[in-house]
């Protein structure tokens, strides 16, 4: 009688990210990085800008979400690593713009996915260096928490339709339905965040509340 032994699938090497970055080099990254309309002229060739555009056009926030967004009171860097080629940027990443159009308390920089390796290292989703991915950072740029690259009712279209890509083109805007979903997952994320800084005990001693 033989007795089974497990079996050991062999893994590929995963670089070594390194020592996480310190809240300096976090700031350096997000002063590099740059607002939308200059990130894309800076990355997006003439047809992938009108994708990001027409999409923008698309997301429309109702007034409870802008009540929302404008109570915020922390400061709110968000660092998203992104691509001007990719679809899921496409499809997201203007929503964020809508979201610091709404607080002047979020500040959105864009840095493209190649430019910084030894950050996007640490952004990172299940191994692969997806896009887009959004470093939450504390006004003196301690990392919060970072979300990409898709939120769940985008995860779950992708499942519904059957999409078979990692990043879809961008080329068919989703329907009016889909893009608030996406909105108000996005819209939860950031919220999560504001109470993290309204409620960490470091902030609040030097902000007195």
């Amino acid at each position: 009688m033989t007795t089974s032994q497990p079996i050991t699938m062999p893994q590929s090497p995963i670089p070594d990210a390194g020592t996480p970055p310190v809240p300096a080099a976090w700031q350096a990254a997000f002063e590099e990085a740059l607002p939308y309309a200059d990130f894309l002229s800076a990355h997006a060739t003439p047809e992938q800008r009108n994708r990001w555009d027409a999409f923008h056009g698309q997301v429309v926030l109702s007034k409870a979400q802008t009540e929302l967004l404008d109570g915020f009171v922390r400061r709110m860097p968000v660092l998203v690593l992104a691509g001007a080629w990719c679809g899921d940027c496409v499809n997201q990443c203007p929503i964020f713009t809508r979201f610091a159009e709404a607080s002047p308390l979020i500040d959105v920089r864009f840095l493209d996915r190649d430019a910084r390796p030894e950050i996007a290292a640490h952004l990172r989703v299940c191994g692969g260096q997806r896009v887009p991915v959004a470093m939450f950072l504390s006004e003196d740029f301690h990392p919060v928490v970072f979300h990409g690259d898709r939120t769940l009712a985008a995860y779950r279209m992708a499942v519904a339709d059957q999409l078979g890509t990692s990043c879809p083109t961008g080329l068919v805007p989703p329907a009016d339905e889909a893009v608030a979903a996406v909105v108000a997952d996005w819209l939860g994320i950031f919220e999560r965040v504001q109470l993290i800084l309204r409620l960490s005990g470091r902030l609040r001693k030097l902000h007195g509340d």
